[in-house]
């Protein structure tokens, strides 16, 4: 406590069993900044602080923003090898009626039948985002496109999305296949993270297929001094419009998610506003090194009675640069009792920082931060487990 307190820093270190979201309003008055956007958030990527969000975990159609998801499958298949950008995969009648030419959707227009190689497909999806194109990669490597519904299923649980439903690789209206803006956010960090030989895939401008000349739909990559670099579009009149945007300024990545926009020039306005926004109002701090506990939750039923909790690297949080005269409030915030077993390394909290100003009882600014165990919690024995049975129902009776 004493090194935040050189920094001018008051950070309450509480750990608590469950924290209600925040409400709308506060988020809406973060730093000064609202959006017009129905969903909409805003991470910084190299610590996964979130800087800005509205309604982030509500689930809601994605449209072709969820090829990421389908890429994401993709670029897995081609780094372990099973998959090379020069494999073919045949567009089949399905995906030529369904995404391609007869269904006058956004296509890649691959006529029926005919042989494409990977590394085609990917600029398909990414710069065009042809639907033929995701459901000839849906069935080349799933073999169908229900066998690929479950490698987007289970890639999703890998990279800890929890929330997300895919009904069909292509983002096409099903009421059932949904996203967050936050998962979304979390998909992109992924890709970038992962697979960075792949990703200058969503900053090309251009791709020529065939007769074909298409542009990139980012409507922010042709803008002066934003620095952004990706990733996808999203529209159907079920979703509005949408972007999942990354851009890098001065050296930092910030990574944006806006949904449910009326307008291709709403979508490009608010998506640059919010970018604008985020590069120049806060900045980052560091508050923990790398390894150095944050703190501890609680684990019932375990061989241990707590978990020291510890950032990825470097705990950095975003912080606003103004007013001056802000006070700065942590807190340690899950979903608990957690229960064993816990895995290191597996993301068990967040951390939250909300900034005030004396006499205003609404946030400046919230962001938060996820922590990670720092060793594992199996299961306890059965004279463990039944001391915190006990100590569980008495401090259900008694008010923490």
């Amino acid at each position: 406590m004493k090194r935040l307190t050189r920094r001018l820093l008051t950070i309450g270190m509480l750990v608590l069993a469950a924290v209600p979201p925040l409400a709308a309003s506060a988020m809406a008055q973060q730093g000064g900044f609202s959006t017009k956007a129905r969903n909409a958030i805003l991470m910084d990527y190299d610590s996964g602080s979130i800087i800005y969000q509205k309604a982030a975990d509500q689930l809601v159609p994605p449209a072709s923003m969820s090829k990421l998801m389908t890429l994401a499958v993709l670029f897995r298949e081609l780094k372990e090898g099973d998959v090379t950008l020069e494999t073919e995969f045949t567009t089949s009648e399905h995906a030529w009626r369904t995404g391609g030419a007869p269904s006058r959707t956004a296509a890649m227009f691959i006529p029926i039948n005919t042989k494409t190689p990977v590394r085609e497909l990917i600029q398909g999806i990414a710069v065009q985002s042809g639907n033929d194109a995701a459901i000839t990669v849906a069935e080349g490597i799933g073999g169908s496109v229900e066998g690929f519904l479950k490698l987007m299923a289970e890639e999703a649980s890998r990279i800890g999305l929890k929330k997300s439903t895919f009904r069909n690789p292509t983002g096409l209206t099903d009421p059932e296949h949904l996203m967050t803006a936050r998962e979304l956010a979390m998909l992109a960090r992924h890709l970038i993270r992962e697979y960075p030989e792949h990703y200058k895939a969503f900053s090309q401008r251009q791709f020529d297929y065939r007769r074909h000349k298409f542009y990139n739909r980012n409507p922010l990559l042709s803008e002066e001094g934003l620095g952004v670099d990706g990733l996808k579009t999203g529209h159907t009149s079920a979703a509005g419009y949408g972007l999942v945007v990354s851009s890098v300024t001065e050296g930092r990545r910030l990574i944006g998610v806006i949904m449910g926009l009326e307008s291709e020039r709403d979508r490009r306005s608010e998506a640059r506003r919010m970018l604008e926004w985020g590069a120049k109002s806060v900045s980052r701090a560091k508050l923990f090194e790398a390894g150095e506990a944050v703190g501890y939750a609680r684990v019932w039923g375990g061989e241990n009675f707590y978990v020291p909790l510890t950032g990825q690297g470097n705990l950095e949080v975003i912080l606003p640069k103004f007013p001056l005269d802000q006070r700065i409030r942590g807190e340690i915030v899950y979903e608990g009792p957690l229960k064993p077993p816990i895995r290191k390394g597996e993301q068990v909290a967040m951390f939250r920082v909300t900034s005030t100003v004396p006499g205003n009882p609404e946030p400046v600014a919230v962001s938060e931060t996820p922590l990670y165990a720092e060793s594992d919690v199996d299961e306890g024995g059965f004279m463990w487990r039944g001391v915190d049975a006990i100590l569980h129902l008495a401090l259900r009776l008694v008010p923490l």
